[in-house]
Order: structure tokens, then sequence, then C-alpha cells
């Protein structure tokens, strides 16, 4: 499209140059002529008075060498005869004055009595002036004017005009070089950054800038980029959440496949219940290092956090009741209404809980409790586990790769719920003497805004054990 533009321009200003030149030249060459003979007739002028006087041959060829064009030899007057007397020829280009034209133009000119421009042999033009004399007769002034004189000044000036013209189409072709960048360079940003993305790179954006059709063009992109990216997050993030809610299942499945004792049997379906949940680790691991940095949002009507906490703890009772765990539950007794989709929720709680049953021997009791703080629900997970040691290396488990096992979603998909309302996550040491989640939920918008910042950047260091 660039050198596109460069022709349109190059031929329409060099269409405009030679309308406009090649007239002008013209002009140019008509002008020198009429100089160069204006001039001739202004000398020819110079001898009418004299002629007018006398036609004494002696003066005439004095009155003709005081002339400029007598004095260079390119004046002839020609005097017919008067009064029974011979004609006159006076200067010239020999002593002869027989003149240039020759005396067949002398005599037409005399005849018809007007001024007359003829060719010379040789190269020049002769200017014929008639002029009266006192006796009625007609004597012709006759002025040589040579070539040079009648093209004086024409070739300079068609050389500058020939400049002129071509510095127009050389700066319109470099204007119109610029505009063609402009207008292509944005669209080039814009094909490499679509290539870009359809090779993996999600991160391609395009600047949006260039003429207002290609800044439509960029917003438009880089809109569907973004919502791109989201699509492929949203997916991301559901494969990586439906895997590790599958480790609920898992858990019961690995805990009851404990109890069954030894025999072939019993090993062959404990090596497939571990073969199983190194699988959907396997998905979880591979799904959360294709998802990008940035954190997705939950949407939802919001749900009742007591409700669905005792829901989940109905599940998880009964798993604790086999193994000999000890359940505490609090704050659960009346309604508490928070801004988190009721599946986000139970999934974070299942997260949670698993962690205990996971991480923590059989007969360790393990303790929920749900705070109302007015802007925002705390719900806290303890356990009497051993506790964590490093809690700043569990917590960056989620980002070296689980070199220990553990997939790292856990928390992270608690940190999501939390954050999703403006909340974080944190870890510590609970009152039973191992390990506390704390999630604080916030309600409103000053909540969201006060634990956002500093409490919503720290929780999103948090990563699961």
């Amino acid at each position: 499209m660039r050198w596109a533009l460069v022709k349109v321009c190059l031929a329409v200003t060099t269409m405009v140059v030679a309308a406009f030149a090649i007239p002008l030249g013209l002009v140019v060459r008509e002008m020198a002529s009429d100089r160069a003979f204006s001039n001739a007739e202004r000398q020819a002028a110079t001898i009418g008075p004299t002629l007018s006087i006398t036609t004494d041959p002696l003066q005439l060829r004095k009155a003709v060498e005081s002339t400029q064009m007598g004095a260079a030899r390119r004046m002839a007057v020609h005097v017919p005869a008067v009064g029974g007397g011979a004609a006159v020829d006076i200067g010239g280009p020999a002593e002869s004055g027989a003149g240039w034209a020759g005396a067949h133009a002398v005599a037409e000119t005399r005849a018809y009595g007007r001024a007359m421009t003829t060719s010379v042999p040789g190269g020049g033009s002769a200017l014929l002036q008639p002029t009266a004399l006192g006796s009625g007769d007609i004597a012709v002034i006759e002025i040589y004017v040579p070539e040079s004189e009648v093209s004086n000044g024409v070739s300079t000036a068609w050389l500058v005009l020939a400049g002129v013209g071509l510095a127009l189409i050389v700066g319109s072709v470099a204007v119109a070089d610029r505009l063609g960048a402009r207008l292509v360079r944005p669209a080039e940003r814009l094909a490499d950054a679509a290539h870009r993305l359809g090779d993996g790179k999600l991160g391609a954006r395009v600047p949006e800038e260039g003429p207002k059709e290609l800044r439509s063009a960029a917003i438009a992109f880089n809109a569907m980029a973004d919502q791109v990216v989201e699509l492929l997050a949203s997916e991301r993030e559901l494969a990586a959440d439906l895997s590790h809610r599958l480790r609920t299942p898992l858990t019961v499945l690995r805990l009851n496949a404990a109890s069954l004792g030894d025999g072939p049997a019993a090993e062959q379906t404990r090596a497939a219940v571990e073969q199983l949940e190194r699988e959907v680790d396997t998905i979880i691991r591979t799904a959360r290092e294709q998802r990008p940095a940035a954190a997705q949002g939950f949407s939802g009507a919001g749900c009742d956090a007591s409700e669905v906490i005792r829901d989940r703890m109905a599940f998880w009772s009964a798993l604790a009741e086999d193994e000999g765990r000890e359940v505490r539950l609090a704050g659960v007794d009346r309604v508490v209404r928070i801004p988190v989709g009721r599946p986000e929720l139970a999934a974070a709680l299942d997260a949670m809980l698993g962690n205990v049953f996971r991480h923590t021997a059989e007969g360790t009791p393990f303790a929920v409790d749900v705070h109302d703080a007015g802007g925002a629900v705390i719900v806290l997970v303890s356990d009497a586990g051993p506790g964590i040691a490093d809690p700043d290396a569990a917590l960056r488990r989620g980002n070296d790769g689980g070199r220990d096992g553990s997939t790292g979603l856990g928390l992270d998909i608690v940190r999501r719920v939390a954050e999703s309302t403006g909340g974080d996550v944190r870890l510590g040491r609970s009152v039973l003497g191992g390990t506390e989640v704390r999630v604080w939920i916030a309600l409103d918008g000053r909540a969201r805004g006060e634990s956002g910042g500093a409490r919503g950047r720290r929780g999103r260091r948090k990563r699961s054990k």
C-alpha cells in the first residue's frame, strides 16, 4: 500500500508539473523572441527621423554607423530611386549594402507597406521595417536578428523550470512515502501482533495509534486478545479446579484402600488409587503451568457460608470418624451471606480440608470456625498436626513446580475465592498447635478497598501445601 501511494502521488505530480511547465516553457521562448524583435524595431525607429530629412547616402551612412545595430553591421537601409536618381543601399553584412533578406523581400515589404520578418539563409532572421520618406516613397530598414539573441535566456529558463518541477516531484514522493509509512506501520504492527497471537503469544498487543480507522482496529484487536486470554484462563482454571475437586473422593478412596488389609487385591486397589491420584496431580500441574499470571475472578449471586460449611462438614465428618479424628465446628448456627458462589466456596473448603487429611496423621483433630467481622467474614481451618516448619517455603510451593509432590493449587483456589471479594489468605499457627488457614472474605466496597491493598498483595503470594 505504501508503494501504491507513492506511485499515485508520482503520477499525479508529474502530470501537474507537465501541464504547467510545458506551456510555461513555450511562453518563455515566445517572450524571448518578442524581446529580440522589439529591440530590433526600436533600433530601426532611430533611423526614421534621418530618412524623413535626407536621403543623402553619406548622411545616411553616418546615421546608420552611429546606431548600435549599425556599428555591429546588423542594420541596412534600402532607399528607392528618388527624382530619377539611383536606389541607395547602405549598411549590411558588406559594404555593398545588399542586406540579408534579399531584394525580393525588400520589394515585398515596400509594396505591402508593413513590417515583416523573414528567415535568413545560414541562420537567424531579418526584420524589415518600412519607413515613409518626405517624397512619398517607402524606404526599408533591415535589422538582422541572430538566432542566439532570439533564444537568449530560454535554455536557462527551461533548466530552472525543469529543476523546480523535479524538486516538486521528489518532494511529493517523499511526502507520499512518509504518509504511506504512517498508514502502513500501524497495519504492519497489527498484522505482526495477529501472527504472534496465532503462534500462542497471548501477550501480543497493538499500540492504539495511527489513523482513526487503524486505531479502531487496534482497539478491537486488543479487546479480542484480552477476551481470548480470559477464555483460555477460565478454561484452564476450570480444568484445574475440576481436577482438584477429584481430590476429595480420591482421598476417601485412598483412606478406604489403606484399611483393606493385605492381599493381592488390596495391593492392586491401592496401586490403582495411587496411579489415579498421580494422573490427577499431573492434570492439575499442567493446567496450572499454562495458566496466565492474571488472577481470574468469580461470579455469582453469593451464598450462605454457614449452610455450605455445614453441608461439606457432613461429608468430611464421616471420613473423620473413620480415622478417629475429633472435629469442632463453630459459628455456623446463623446465616452468613458472602459474595461468593456456592460451588467456589465448597471447592475452597474441600481444598483446605483435603490438605488436613492428606498432610496430618490419622486421629489428628481439626476445627472449622466462622467469624462475622462486620465488613468481612473470616473462615478458619485449623488442625493439631505438626504444623509448617517453613510457611514461606510452603507458600512458594505453588511456584516451584511442586517438587515435593504437591500441585500447589489447594490454597490457590482458596486465595482466588478470597481475592475475588478483595480479601486474602494467611497461614499461621493454630490454637490446636498445628496449621491455621485464615480466609478473609470482604463483604462490601469499604472492606474490599481496605483489604484488597496490603492484604490482597500478601494473598497473591499464597500457595497451597
